[in-house]
């Protein structure tokens, strides 16, 4: 009973972990990412379809996003959604290949984006606090049900706190990588 408690809550928190993971790649860094494109969705033949099911999306250096899609005739579409999406960058098309040039930050854009990103990271974090409150919860249940004795529950509610602690200190980890990259000029 105990273990099955901590394991659900652990998959929880690390699904929070997961999207914390996804949350910080569509931020901007001033590198380019081929994740700063994936919310693009293209007009295919009258259907909206998700840019990397029509493409070839690649980075060939730091500043740049490369698309080819497979479909030469594409390529105005392409840059049509690309322009429609709103991400704040400007493509450039030759016909067949569109690229992107993603401009480097201004000072005062990164410590914008760093509050943003540990606004994220406090986010996250609540959401992994909340797991842990809905895991002492379980324990109190099951302890007033009887399926856990009161030294069991306490070495449960112990071992809960503890892969909280774990899993806040992996988001501080990955919030300050985050932000170390993007201060990195």
């Amino acid at each position: 009973m105990s273990k099955a408690i901590v394991d659900q809550m652990s998959a929880n928190m690390d699904k929070a972990l997961a999207s914390l993971k996804g949350d910080l790649n569509k931020v901007r860094t001033g590198r380019a990412s081929t994740a700063l494109v994936e919310p693009v969705h293209v007009d295919y033949y009258g259907s909206s379809v998700p840019l990397s099911q029509i493409a070839n999306v690649t980075t060939p250096d730091a500043r740049t996003i490369q698309i080819n899609p497979w479909e030469a005739n594409m390529a105005g579409a392409v840059e049509k959604a690309i322009l429609a999406a709103n991400l704040g960058l400007t493509p450039q098309s030759d016909g067949k290949v569109v690229r992107i040039n993603v401009p480097a930050m201004t000072e005062e854009r990164r410590k914008e984006m760093v509050k943003l990103i540990k606004k994220i990271g406090e986010d996250a974090k609540v959401a992994i606090r909340n797991h842990r409150r809905e895991g002492n919860e379980e324990v109190k249940k099951a302890e007033k049900g009887k399926l856990l004795s009161e030294d069991e529950a306490k070495k449960v509610t112990d071992l809960v706190q503890k892969k909280t602690d774990e899993k806040v200190l992996e988001v501080d980890k990955i919030v300050a990588s985050k932000e170390k990259e993007l201060m990195t000029i």
